[in-house]
Parts: C-alpha cells; sequence; structure tokens
C-alpha cells in the first residue's frame, strides 16, 4: 500500500506570506489573462497621468449620475437615458482605442491610428449626443449623415471588442447582421422578411432596442459602479482581510487548506464578482499551504478554480449577470439576489463536500498554526469591511433602488477605510481605485454594447422565437430534452464567449424554448444563467482554471479537468429549476399550489443528491469506492437531483420511476451499507 502523503503543520504567518514567494507565477497568471481578455498598453509618463485622469473623470461622470435628483442631492441635473448610455459607450471606447493595442506587436505605444479611432469614438458620441430626444423617431428611416454615422459607430465598437475581448464576439455579431440583411433569402424555418441596411442600422443604434438597449443600460448605471465599489474594497485592502479571516477561522481543524479555500472563496467572491481575480488572489496565498495537505498540482488548481467560479454566481454581483437578468425579467435586482440565495451555498456545499473527501484522500490535510487570538485580533481590527459585504443587500431592504445601493456603499466603504491607517484611502490609493474602476469595466462595456447588435437583430426579425419552436421541434416537446439541448447550447456558446456574452445570447435564443414549455421566465433565465458560468471553467476561455495552473506549475487541461470535477455535482442543480415541479423553491418561489415547507424539502433533498454524487465524482465514502458503489451512488444522486432524466431513460423500456426519492436513499444506504462491512485495506493485509 501505497505511503500516505506526509503531513506537515503551517503557521499563518507562514500561509499569509507565500503570496510573496509567487511573484513570478503572478506575471505567469498576468500573461495569460493578457493572451485571453488583450493585451494592454503600460502607459507612463505625461500620457499615464492623462489617461488615470480620464479613467477618474469617467468614474466620477457614473457617480454623479448614479446620485443626481436624489437626496440629499435633488437640485443636481439627472443625466437622461439617451444621454448616459452613448456617453457610457463613447467615453468607453475612446479608452479601449487608447489602451489595447491593434496587435502584441504594437504594446505599450498608442498609434496614429489608435488616435485616430478614440477621436472617432468621440466624435460619434457628440453627434449622438447634438441630436438629442428626437434622434430617434427617424430610426426607420434615417438621414444620409444618420446612416454614415451609424456605420462608423459599429465599426468602431466591433474593433473595439475584438482588441478587448477577442475575434468571436465581433463575428457573432457580423452573422447576426448578416442574417438581418439576408433573410429572405434563407431556407425555412430561418427565412424573414428581411431588412435593408439603413432600417438595421437606423435599429441598432438610434433606438433603445439595439447598442444602447438593455446591455448598455446595466452596463452603465450598476456594472462599472459595481466595478468602481470592487476596486474601492480592495485598495482599502477588504480583499486581503477576508483571506486572512478565513486562514484564522480554519486554523488547526482538520482539512484546514481546503476549508479555507472554500471560505475565503465564498467572502471575496459575492464582492468582487470575477473568478479568475478570486482565483489569482486567493490561489497565490493558499497554493502552498494546499501542496503540503498533499494536493497534486492539477487537483489544487482545480479547487482554486472553482472556489473562483463561485464569485460569478455569489450574491450580490453575480459577475454582473443580475443586473442584466433584472433588466431582461423586469423585476427588482434585490429579487434576484434572492433567487441565488440557496444555488450559492448549494454550490459551495458541493465543493465543500468534494474538500471534505479530499481530507480521507490526502491523509487529513495540514493544519494551520494559529496563534491564540489571531482570529479575534483580526476581527477587531477589521470588523468594518463585513460592513462593506453586505451594506448593499442592508440598503436595498431600507428600500434604496440598486444603483442608490451601491453608491452609498462605495461611500461607506471610503470612510470607514479611514478607521485605521494601513486601510485608508488617502488622495493617490482612491485616484487608482477610481481609475482601475474605470479599466477594469472596458471589456464587459464593450461585450455589452456588442451583444446590443444580436439582441437588437434577434428582436428585428424574431429569432427568438424561432429558434426555440426548433429546439423545441427536435426535442419533440420533451422538457427534459430541451433543457438538455438548451444547456448544451449555453455551453457551446461559452467555449466562445465569456460568461456576460453568453448569457446575453443564449437568454434571446434558447430561453424562450423552456419558457414556451411551461417553465417561469425566471427559472428559465437562471437556467441559461448557470450554465453559462460554465464558460469559465471551459476551454477555450476557461480563465479560472488556467490561471490556477500558472499558480500552481500544474498542466492547463488537467486543471480544467478537475475544477469540473469539483462543480459537475451544483451544475446538475438547474436542472431542478426547470424540470422538477418544485424546484422553483430552490430560487426562493412557492411552487404553484405549495408552502414553505415545499422549499425546505426541495432544498434538502437537493442538498442530500448533491453530497452523494460528490461521493461518486470522488470515488470515496467511508472508504475508496468499488465500481459498483459509485454506480449505485451516481444513481442515487441522479434520482435525487435529476430524477426526470432517468425517468426520461426508462420510459422507452416501459418502466415508470414512482417515489424517485425514496429509492435514492435506499440505493445511497445499499452502498453506505456495503461500504461499512466490507473489510478495509488494513483489515485485508492483516488477514492476508
Amino acid at each position: 500500500m501505497a505511503a500516505e502523503p506526509q503531513r506537515r503543520d503551517v503557521s499563518l504567518e507562514e500561509a499569509l506570506s507565500a503570496g510573496a514567494l509567487a511573484e513570478d507565477k503572478r506575471k505567469k497568471v498576468e500573461e495569460l489573462i493578457e493572451e485571453e481578455e488583450g493585451a494592454t498598453n503600460r502607459l507612463g509618463g505625461w500620457l499615464g497621468t492623462a489617461v488615470v485622469a480620464f479613467a477618474v473623470g469617467v468614474s466620477v461622470i457614473h457617480l454623479y449620475a448614479a446620485v443626481a435628483g436624489s437626496p440629499p442631492f435633488t437640485g443636481s441635473p439627472i443625466i437622461p437615458t439617451y444621454t448616459l448610455r452613448p456617453l457610457h459607450v463613447g467615453l468607453v471606447l475612446a479608452l479601449i482605442y487608447v489602451l489595447y493595442p491593434f496587435a502584441k506587436s504594437l504594446r505599450n505605444r498608442v498609434t496614429p491610428m489608435d488616435w485616430l479611432c478614440a477621436g472617432a469614438s468621440l466624435l460619434v458620441l457628440g453627434y449622438i449626443l447634438y441630436q438629442g430626444p428626437e434622434f430617434g423617431d427617424r430610426a426607420i428611416d434615417p438621414e444620409p449623415m444618420d446612416f454614415y454615422v451609424g456605420i462608423v459607430l459599429i465599426v468602431l465598437l466591433l474593433e473595439a471588442t475584438r482588441r478587448s475581448t477577442g475575434w468571436i464576439m465581433p463575428v457573432v455579431s457580423l452573422c447576426f447582421i448578416a442574417y438581418a440583411l439576408l433573410g429572405k433569402h434563407l431556407p425555412p424555418p430561418w427565412t424573414h422578411r428581411g431588412y435593408s441596411i439603413e432600417r438595421l442600422v437606423g435599429h441598432l443604434y438610434m433606438t433603445l432596442e439595439g447598442i444602447f438597449g438593455t446591455t448598455v443600460d446595466v452596463s452603465s448605471s450598476l456594472i462599472i459602479l459595481f466595478t468602481i465599489f470592487g476596486a474601492i474594497l480592495q485598495y482599502s485592502g477588504a480583499g486581503k482581510f477576508f483571506i486572512d479571516f478565513s486562514f484564522a477561522a480554519m486554523g488547526g481543524k482538520r482539512n484546514a487548506a481546503g476549508r479555507a479555500v472554500v471560505l475565503s472563496s465564498f467572502l471575496l467572491g459575492g464582492p468582487s464578482g470575477s473568478g479568475v481575480a478570486t482565483t489569482v488572489t486567493i490561489g497565490t496565498v493558499a497554493y502552498p499551504l494546499l501542496e503540503k495537505a498533499g494536493y497534486e498540482k492539477n487537483a489544487a488548481g482545480g479547487l482554486l478554480a472553482a472556489g473562483g467560479l463561485g464569485a460569478i454566481i455569489s450574491p450580490p454581483v453575480l459577475g454582473a449577470a443580475a443586473f442584466l437578468i433584472a433588466e431582461f425579467l423586469k423585476i427588482s435586482y434585490l429579487e434576484v439576489i434572492w433567487m441565488a440565495a440557496i444555488p450559492t451555498l448549494l454550490y459551495y456545499f458541493s465543493i465543500l463536500v468534494m474538500v471534505e473527501l479530499d481530507a480521507a484522500k490526502y491523509g487529513g490535510g495540514a493544519a494551520l498554526l494559529v496563534e491564540k487570538g489571531t482570529l479575534w485580533r483580526l476581527t477587531k481590527g477589521y470588523w468594518f469591511h463585513f460592513g462593506s459585504l453586505v451594506s448593499i443587500i442592508v440598503l436595498m431592504l431600507y428600500g434604496f433602488s440598486p444603483v442608490l445601493s451601491v453608491f452609498w456603499a462605495t461611500m461607506l466603504a471610503i470612510a470607514v477605510s479611514y478607521l485605521r491607517r494601513d486601510t485608508a484611502l488617502v488622495p493617490p490609493k482612491l485616484v487608482r481605485a477610481l481609475a482601475e474602476g474605470t479599466t477594469g469595466v472596458l471589456s464587459i462595456a464593450a461585450t455589452c454594447a456588442t451583444a446590443g447588435i444580436i439582441v437588437g437583430v434577434t428582436t428585428l426579425t424574431g429569432l427568438g422565437q424561432r429558434f426555440a419552436d426548433i429546439i423545441i421541434g427536435y426535442a419533440q416537446g420533451s422538457l427534459v430534452l430541451t433543457a438538455l439541448f438548451s444547456a448544451a447550447i449555453v455551453w457551446v456558446v461559452g467555449l466562445a464567449v465569456p460568461v456576460t456574452a453568453s448569457y446575453i445570447m443564449c437568454a434571446v435564443i434558447a430561453a424562450p424554448a423552456l419558457i414556451k414549455l411551461g417553465v417561469p421566465d425566471f427559472a428559465a433565465h437562471m437556467f441559461i444563467f448557470y450554465y453559462a458560468v460554465l464558460s469559465e471553467v471551459s476551454p477555450p476561455t476557461a480563465l479560472s482554471p488556467f490561471a490556477a495552473a500558472a499558480i500552481t506549475g500544474g498542466s492547463p487541461y488537467r486543471t480544467t479537468l478537475q475544477a469540473w470535477k469539483y462543480t459537475m455535482p451544483a451544475f446538475l442543480v438547474p436542472f431542478v429549476f426547470v424540470c422538477d415541479p418544485l424546484g422553483v423553491g430552490l430560487l426562493f418561489k412557492i411552487p404553484p399550489g405549495g408552502s414553505w415547507l415545499d422549499i425546505l424539502r426541495v432544498s434538502i433533498e437537493t442538498m442530500a443528491g448533491i453530497a452523494i454524487l460528490g461521493f461518486a465524482f470522488q470515488g470515496r465514502f467511508l472508504r475508496k469506492s468499488t465500481l459498483i458503489e459509485t454506480v449505485l451512488f451516481t444513481i442515487a444522486g441522479m434520482l435525487l437531483v435529476f430524477p426526470e432524466l432517468i425517468a426520461t431513460l426508462l420510459r422507452p423500456v416501459g418502466i415508470a420511476l414512482a417515489y424517485p426519492h425514496v429509492l435514492a436513499f435506499a440505493l445511497a444506504g445499499v452502498a453506505v451499507l456495503v461500504q461499512w462491512v466490507r473489510p478495509g485495506p488494513a483489515q485485508e493485509a492483516s488477514r492476508s
């Protein structure tokens, strides 16, 4: 029998200082992110100062837009929608052309072409603002100058998106434009009346249903504000505190390394909203500890990526998609947060189950040696960071709008930072935070604006309902097959584009199919969102696992597979939303004809299913599982989480599935009983 990995206790100070030993790995991570998201110019001298000042100005404009007209600023002029959205896009485009080079070979310098494109972006912005609120009145029949300006805007937007996010999104947008123009030449069921290029351009940028539609509304009013809020928290030391607190809280406990990663991911991920940022921030500190706990490189990277992925599905930010879901469904942002609460807890519970099984696999894990009083010292000194974590939700519960909530939470975070000298946002730090609040949103803002082309074409041509009919036709009206097809479509789209773009595209083309079969619209959109999140751990845009692999030195693709192992039990949960009659209970919605007890019941059953699937994926519970035991755990877990799939598979052979949950617990009980009575390796060795 192979010897168990040697344990070594690690001091808290050693763990928290490990990040300083990983500067070379941090550089590799930065290079990886630049390859995936576009290399950013590093500008110095007067130009660098000017860009920082411009970015700070953009943040200030959006902060002003958030609070103008509300107490105590009731006398401040409000920036109207038809002004704010173009202003947001124009300023973002200008910054992208200065900060993102045309090609890697031109990095760290701004070429005449870059200046020309940046200037053209501002001129287009000026033209739109000059037209005033009546500009959209002639969208059906635009004037020649309107048409030419619209063409320039679309070209500038597609090139800016290419620079900041890659080729995929612009190419997809061009395909949608071609679909709108060539509709009457396409075969059924794709055919439609077709539109002239003048009509299409007018619809895309002269109305609020295209480029300046819902996606840019969310980007200009919420996403950028949360990006600013996140930058403020980071510069005030909140991120470091959450990691330190997690390590201290887990100190001396069994499997402290894995538990610390889960807890710190939960605390840091919610306000961060960025999977890769959470992975990198925690990974540079936690990997040495995971290594000492016995994790091999790919397993450690998979756990770090899985923890980071939770940032995208955790309130209050949900990786910017929460705001889009609220806009698409015309519901409050707070309602989206409540809907995400139980799935988020189930996600982290899933990872925790896998981590606890890791403890048995790796011999119990390392323990952090925490000096007595460390946890209390951290909490006493930096307690105010917890206020930053919950302030937004508290403000919304008091009746503030999401925009005002994040504005005042940002002001609160700035104010409380001065409670300690080492966290105080003195002017230089505040300037950097405000600048990063804008530069951090550039790629997302460009994606949202370009996604407006896709949304605009879809609404203009009716593609969403047409695509829904096609999916339902292939699924032959089966809800289970429609859900599987929709998940596959979202996953395939997510292979090429980031989470936000994947959700937007599939919300308009795949969600209607589920809604048409009777799934509540909120459940359909949450289903689409959770499978869009898979893009974060799916090549070639698997940023979180690739970043984790750069930190651990593991294989990017093996790390990705390990991340899938840690996350997959939780990613079967969205099928409960759409296929189980009680499934909406996981979204804090009382099922039709049900009660709050149904929410509790479906939550417990799903939690049990996730745990049992964890036993199957890890191949152990009381001890290492045999093939038969793994099969029993797999079937039992699927019967609890996705019984409709098992029923669909059994239906052709004439077997009806009655009481699936009872059967699930019976099968899991048999597997556990067999492991209980089966001799372990030590007993077998003694008998021999």
